[in-house]
């Protein structure tokens, strides 16, 4: 097997015969020639290998021509893209060098190969700033959400973590957003809504949030949409909280209650077991994948683990930087929400809840909105 610095030698000789032409040879056309060689370092499996390549200078000046095999190389950012993707997967930086090359083998990891601690630890703070630079910039007019879910994620006692999760009209879901704050108040709520609002998400367009309860989620998602949107809050943590301050003896029938007010189809009657119930006449599939914040849940799960390996946040600039990974790595786990062919019934239930709210409205059509 070739070691791959000699395949990547091979390539700039081949690059520096088609810009000089065959060696000795006189033919015309060439636009440059040999001008000795030099050997320099490029990304390959996580590390760097040094490899040996021809210098070439244009016919009559002193300027160095680029190979464009070499310029290539040196472009790719193969060793940040290696560091991302393994510590990702919970691969320690300390053990980073192990993983990518083996110990007795053909491509060595002595000192300047840049599979140390340090080196890639540097690599991942640079990849993971630009990408989540970047996906917090993302246009997200073209995306057509329904329902978006909010939560905090906390990862110290004064660092919270506020993220967004959209689910478009096909039932794809989407991370948003990602914010950071001391706690889940309503001006880190606000903020991150300003956040998605400044990228492109209509304020007009009619939509569900599905969140856990806090009041200040509560606060901003109606000072910033309206104060009539549709506010779905988690049953699970509902059922939670009420039961948490019930008698033990009275846990079953109290969780059957609210099991049975969340079934039902007359949002009237569901009011007489749940007074704080509320919510759009759906189908019971398309209810039940809307009735709690799991996708944001499982997607926070998927961030923890992501982020395992850290054992202390130094800052908040950190605590963002592996939350976006994590929640970009989560998308790619994504599956199409379970109820989603009964989403035109989602769409159709808002578009008639914002009708109802117009000054000229029919009063005497109910609303869809219990």
């Amino acid at each position: 097997m070739e070691f791959p610095g000699q395949i990547s030698a091979e390539i700039n000789k081949q690059d520096a015969a088609a810009l000089c032409g065959a060696r000795h040879g006189r033919e015309a056309g060439k636009v440059g020639h040999r001008w000795g060689r030099t050997r320099g370092p490029i990304g390959f499996h996580g590390g760097k290998v040094v490899v040996e390549r021809p210098r070439v200078r244009a016919k009559g000046s002193k300027a160095e021509l680029a190979l464009p095999s070499w310029s290539a190389a040196i472009a790719e950012d193969w060793l940040g893209a290696w560091a991302l993707n393994l510590m990702l997967i919970n691969v320690s930086t300390r053990r980073f060098g192990r993983a990518v090359r083996l110990p007795e083998g053909d491509i060595p990891a002595g000192a300047g190969a840049g599979v140390s601690k340090s080196a890639v630890s540097r690599r991942f703070v640079a990849l993971s700033a630009e990408r989540m630079a970047d996906w917090m910039a993302t246009d997200l007019s073209a995306l057509d959400l329904l329902v978006i879910q909010i939560d905090g994620l906390h990862l110290a006692d004064d660092l919270t973590l506020v993220a967004a999760v959209g689910i478009d009209g096909e039932g794809v879901k989407h991370p948003l957003g990602v914010i950071e704050g001391a706690t889940e108040n309503a001006a880190v709520v606000q903020a991150l809504l300003d956040n998605l609002i400044g990228r492109g998400l209509d304020a007009g367009t009619p939509r569900l949030f599905i969140i856990d309860g806090a009041k200040a989620l509560t606060k901003a998602i109606r000072r910033t949409f309206g104060r009539d949107t549709p506010i779905q809050r988690c049953q699970v943590h509902k059922s939670r909280n009420i039961i948490d301050r019930l008698p033990k003896s009275l846990h079953a029938s109290v969780r059957k209650t609210l099991r049975q007010a969340g079934e039902l189809d007359d949002a009237e009657t569901a009011e007489k077991l749940l007074r704080n119930l509320a919510r759009l006449r759906l189908p019971p599939e398309l209810r039940r994948s809307l009735a709690c914040t799991n996708i944001i849940e499982n997607m926070m799960g998927s961030i923890r683990r992501t982020c395992r390996n850290v054992k202390r946040w130094r800052n908040a600039a950190m605590a963002l930087r592996w939350t976006a990974a994590g929640m970009i790595e989560a998308a790619k786990g994504f599956r199409k929400l379970k109820a989603h062919k009964h989403l035109p019934a989602l769409r159709a239930a808002l578009a008639a809840h914002k009708l109802s709210l117009l000054p000229n409205a029919d009063l005497a059509q109910p609303a869809k909105v219990a």
